[in-house]
Order: structure tokens, then sequence, then C-alpha cells
């Protein structure tokens, strides 16, 4: 039986002949562990097929799951963080802004863009939580609100994808203000009677939850999404008592009124035409 047993021992494989899956081929859940195809699990737009855990993905997959042909119009793409304050923690923060942008090629922690999705004109804007945790800067607050101004030239409904870790500590001030600025700007919207669409993702927290996150005429989640204003641990040791299992989670805001329904992200195309063909 010699062929169980290596007669010759120390036999090696030259380099260049191992044969190595590529990169980026397989994607393993990190929920129930399941193993697909990537192409796969684009296709399911980066959901899970055996548990429907929803992968965080950016503005990119956003776009392409929603415009149609994924066609539009980038709006205000050359905005880019100053430094207002001179911030320095462990680097400059125009140092950090410059390696984010370089590593994520994105130019702040949202993108936003008008063209069609389901034959309906829309504005839509997407926060990016690769680029500094989604945090609300004062780009960030300037291309909402510019979203918001190209809704109303145009008469057409604004859907807000949010996604962050709320305010960003390194424009201070600055970035508070943005809450009211984008608040002051949905206000317009709605006296226009144009309609406005806000849908929270994983995670939507901080200073976005407490302005524009939560000001739409229908407020709607992806399952499972982490929705909240502060961290559970702040929360527990300001109140002194145990927080319920899974107080913030999509289905537990939806529970006691905070938003108006989930969608799965395979159906969130048809769902939100439907919706706006019947806010017209």
């Amino acid at each position: 039986m010699s062929w169980f047993v290596r007669k010759e021992k120390g036999i090696v494989t030259p380099t260049e002949h191992k044969k190595e899956a590529p990169d980026g081929l397989w994607y393993k859940c990190p929920s129930c562990k399941t193993v697909m195809l990537a192409q796969a699990h684009k296709e399911n737009a980066w959901t899970c097929h055996n548990c429907s855990y929803h992968t965080q993905i950016g503005s990119a997959e956003y776009f392409e799951l929603l415009f149609d042909q994924n066609q539009f119009e980038e709006l205000s793409a050359e905005l880019s963080s100053a430094d207002p304050l001179h911030f320095v923690d462990s680097k400059p923060y125009p140092e950090r802004i410059a390696t984010a942008q370089q590593k994520k090629g994105l130019k702040d922690a949202v993108r936003t863009g008008y063209g069609k999705m389901s034959g309906i004109d829309i504005v839509i804007g997407c926060m990016d939580f690769q680029f500094i945790g989604g945090s609300m800067g004062s780009v960030v607050g300037e291309k909402i609100a510019r979203a918001i101004d190209c809704a109303l030239e145009r008469k057409v409904p604004f859907l807000m994808i949010s996604k962050s870790g709320g305010a960003r500590m390194m424009e201070a001030g600055y970035s508070l203000m943005q809450m009211a600025k984008t608040s002051a700007k949905l206000a317009l919207l709605h006296e226009a009677k144009l309609p406005y669409v806000s849908l929270l993702t994983d995670p939507t927290t901080g200073g976005v939850t407490a302005s524009f996150a939560m000001l739409g005429d229908f407020n709607i989640a992806e399952p499972n999404a982490l929705i909240g204003f502060a961290g559970p641990r702040v929360i527990r040791e300001t109140i002194g008592k145990d927080l319920p299992a899974g107080f913030q989670s999509a289905e537990f805001v939806l529970e006691h009124g905070f938003l108006d329904f989930i969608v799965h992200r395979k159906e969130m195309k048809d769902r939100l035409a439907t919706l706006f063909h019947m806010l017209r």
C-alpha cells in the first residue's frame, strides 16, 4: 500500500506550481458562516442566501442597486474637508483626510447623485461608513444640503441612506452645526411638498440619528440595522439599569414606533418605487 505512504522525505512543490484560489472569489457570512461565491453574494444584493445577513456596503453598491442601469449625475463631487480647527490627534486632520481619500477612493463620507429609479427622477444621498466611520463633518452637511437644493430645483423626491458613527470630532462645533443645517433644508423640502424618505442602515448613530435620519416622511430600515443615539455602555452608565436585548436593533425601534417599516435589501428598489409613486 505504498501509495498511502510517502517514501521520499522532504518533497517540496515549487512556488510556481502551487495552485491558489484568486482573492475575493468566495464570501463567508459572518453570521451563519455559510460560504458562497462572491458573485452570487453580489447578485443577492450583498446579503446571505442562508440567513439574510446584510453585509455593510457603501454608496457605490447602493447606487448600483437603486439607479436604473447605474446611470446618475454625481453632485458636488469635488468637495473636500478643510481643517478649520487645525486639529491634531495621533495625526493631523488633513493627513487623516488624505489617507482616507487615497485608501477608499472617496472625497468624504457621503456621495449624492441625481438620476432615475424605476423611471422616477430622484436625488439620492448615501453615506460611506468606511470613510472615517461615516462621520458627519462640514462637507457631509454641505453635500446633503446641496442635494436637497437639487431636489427642490428639479422638483423631485429625495432619498437619504444613512450609515454613520455620528458627528466628526475633528470639526467639533462645525460638525454639530450640520444637524441644524440639514434639518432646516429638509423643512424647505416639506414646504415644497416633495417626498423625503430616510433609509437607516447598519449602523446609524449619534448626530445623524438626531437630525436628518429621523426626519423622513417615511423612516425605513434594513433588517437588524443598529439604530440609536448613544452607545449601550453610555446609556447603561447614565440610567443605571440593564438594557433589553437588541434594544437598538431596527426591529426593536420599529416595535416602539420610530420606524415605518423594515425592508430586505433585495426588495428595496421595488418598495421605494412603490412608495414614491404613492407620495406623488
